[in-house]
């Protein structure tokens, strides 16, 4: 077991740094019924990065794992109590108890401890973007629900079967506003770059 906290630099504040622990998952895989003990971990490649172990009990389950930082090893062993909440249509919803906050939520993030989002500051890469990336990920998306092949320097394809023309049409429309807003984004990033390349070689011809 292994791989908590080696090597993460400071400056990394996105949930995709962080491995996660999800609640739903583990329900699903029956790791919250009480008495269930058992490992869960996770994998790269069919490579395993990092586990732990975890027993569940009635309200709360326990975690039990090893970090890893500055060439020390440092043994965890705490419990995250969980809460249910009734669901619209029948049934129960497991959630996590953040052990740092106290707020009630779906993921807990590993850092030296098992913590939400908001504790650890931690970004999505969505709010990362820029209004092209955006734009491009749109058109990517209706570009997969057309069937086509991602990527908007592909060129458009046909009519998928099951699709009205009126959606068709209305798609693709999107689809080409979407494009011309992600392109118009590059080239404007282009051109900053080739302004900021021009400068600088001024700046070493006059030097």
């Amino acid at each position: 077991m292994g791989g908590f906290g080696s090597g993460r630099r400071a400056d990394r504040n996105l949930t995709t740094d962080y491995l996660r622990l999800d609640v739903r998952a583990l329900e699903r895989a029956g790791f919250l019924r009480p008495g269930h003990c058992g490992s869960w971990g996770w994998s790269r490649g069919g490579e395993v990065q990092a586990s732990i172990q975890i027993e569940a009990r009635d309200t709360n389950i326990r975690l039990c794992y090893v970090t890893h930082r500055d060439g020390e090893s440092q043994q965890h062993d705490y419990a995250v109590r969980l809460v249910r909440t009734a669901c619209n249509y029948g049934g129960q919803r497991s959630w996590f108890v953040c052990p740092c906050c106290g707020q009630r939520v779906a993921i807990l993030y590993v850092g030296s401890v098992f913590a939400c989002r908001r504790c650890y500051r931690l970004a999505y890469p969505v709010q990362r973007e820029s209004e092209s990336d955006r734009a491009i990920r749109r058109a990517d998306a209706i570009r997969e629900r057309l069937g086509w092949e991602r990527g908007i320097l592909n060129g458009r394809g046909g009519k998928p079967k099951g699709i009205h023309w009126r959606t068709f049409f209305r798609l693709v429309a999107a689809h080409d506003h979407a494009t011309r807003a992600g392109l118009e984004g590059i080239a404007r990033s282009l051109s900053i770059v080739n302004s900021r390349l021009s400068k600088a070689t001024r700046q070493r011809s006059d030097n």
